[in-house]
């Protein structure tokens, strides 16, 4: 059974940082790609970084290019979202899912309860 659970969100001023982190369980994690996504309220979920299966490829959102990094440990079947210079406009509910490799399309359809990140101007 696929398992995610996000931790790390929090209430910060602009300019501040967060680091989310995604452990995943039920399924091979070093086998998939997997990304970030966020909601904000009246918005759809959309896609804010991704990463190949080994790391070696990273994908940002434009809206977050040069303040965010995707990263994962495989050891540890972790996905972290290292966010810097946070603006009021990334708020919102985040969430990490196993994608197909290219795409932002997830891989099983589930998804955790995401971690809520707010930031005041």
């Amino acid at each position: 059974q696929v398992q995610l659970a996000e931790s790390g969100g929090g209430s910060v001023q602009a300019g501040g940082s967060l680091r989310l982190s995604c452990v995943a369980s039920g399924y091979r994690y070093d086998s998939y790609c997997m990304g970030w996504f966020r909601a904000a309220p009246g918005k759809k979920r959309e896609g804010v970084a991704r990463i190949s299966f080994s790391g070696a490829t990273t994908i940002y959102a434009d809206s977050v290019k040069g303040r965010f990094t995707i990263s994962r440990d495989n050891a540890k079947n972790t996905l972290y979202l290292q966010m810097n210079s946070l603006k009021p406009e990334d708020s919102g509910m985040y969430y990490c899912a196993a994608v197909i490799c290219g795409t932002w399309d997830p891989r099983f359809h589930v998804w955790g309860q995401g971690t809520q990140v707010s930031v005041s101007s």
